[in-house]
């Protein structure tokens, strides 16, 4: 899909934007999400780093410009639905803006462990 119908595909939010799930490649570890107009798409899927629209200071923002840690476009995706696209890349140095490898890297919640009931298996 070329990007032209990547972005006519795309269900973009009341304000514009799609999340966008930020995977590394060859581990599969998320690295974060972010948030992307249909320009932001655009450039993503033209210029193999990944873009995003900064919801805070409203403005595009290409990582790794600043730091450093750059994102470079392997694959990406829309979900089913097309309200979410998945982008998987070669992260160079850590994602996260405090400097962990993923912006997931924290303490991890203690949810109740799910378990399927024996007809489901």
């Amino acid at each position: 899909m070329n990007p032209d119908e990547a972005i006519a595909r795309a269900r973009f939010d009341d304000a514009g934007l799609l999340p966008a799930i930020i995977q590394q490649h060859d581990t599969g570890e998320v690295l974060m999400l972010g948030y992307m107009n249909a320009e932001a798409l655009r450039r993503t899927l033209t210029e193999g780093r990944v873009t995003f629209w900064s919801r805070s200071r409203q403005e595009f923002w290409r990582k790794g410009d600043t730091s450093g840690n750059r994102q470079y476009v392997r694959a990406a995706a829309l979900d089913c639905d097309g309200d979410a696209l998945l982008v998987r890349v070669e992260q160079q140095g850590p994602a996260c803006h405090t400097g962990a490898p993923s912006c997931f890297d924290v303490t991890p919640l203690e949810p109740v462990v799910g378990e399927p009931e024996e007809s489901n298996r």
